[in-house]
């Protein structure tokens, strides 16, 4: 059964419209009640900066280094995160709809009502971090990296995973049946109880030491 996900809660107006201060954050900056469209964020290094009730839309962020950033109902629409360090993050009711977060690190993050739609998230770093009522859907996840994650009430629906890592991860109940892979970084252990389609079945044979023939 897929995660029910409260989606953001953003007003339909009383939007800021946020200009020359998106490329001057400093650490502990509060944004609430915002809207950034069609800027690039460059060489930004700030902690624990929050926003709340905001949308970035075609929004680029490069080099850049945002530690512990809180973002409370947010969407983020055909923007690009690509290596931007957002490790210890918070992200509470935020949407990322066909971004492109390729080698983007949320290590050691926290994750509630989080979706991923239509994203290209190859490499993107998940390490140690706390999903409950995430969802991952139509993306791409190719050598994404869950190391020792929780993956609470955590979907993926028609995604590409192939080599993923998933060490470390508890994947009972989790449904991969519908997504695409040749063979994921994982444990046999954590397997257990994990839903996979039959033809995915001959990916993990190494794991049992066996040989097709």
């Amino acid at each position: 059964m897929k995660p029910k996900i409260d989606p953001p809660k953003i007003p339909d107006d009383n939007l800021a419209i946020l200009t020359h201060e998106a490329n001057s954050l400093q650490t502990k900056d509060e944004f609430r009640l915002g809207y950034l469209k069609d800027v690039t964020i460059d060489s930004q290094d700030a902690k624990k900066v929050s926003f709340e009730k905001f949308i970035f839309k075609n929004v680029t962020i490069t080099e850049s280094s945002l530690i512990g950033i809180e973002l409370t109902d947010v969407v983020f629409e055909k923007c690009d995160l690509s290596n931007v360090c957002l490790t210890d993050s918070f992200l509470h009711r935020t949407e990322f709809r066909n971004c492109k977060l390729i080698g983007t690190d949320f290590t050691r993050s926290r994750f509630q009502n989080v979706r991923f739609l239509g994203c290209s998230s190859n490499y993107a770093s998940f390490r140690f971090t706390n999903f409950k009522q995430a969802a991952f859907e139509n993306s791409s996840l190719i050598s994404a990296d869950f190391y020792h994650s929780a993956l609470q009430k955590t979907s993926f629906t028609v995604c590409q995973i192939d080599q993923a890592i998933l060490s470390g991860c508890n994947l009972e109940g989790i449904d991969l049946s519908d997504c695409e892979f040749s063979g994921l970084i994982v444990e046999i252990e954590d397997l257990n109880g994990c839903i996979i389609s039959q033809h995915h079945a001959s990916s993990f044979v190494g794991l049992l030491g066996l040989k097709m023939k």
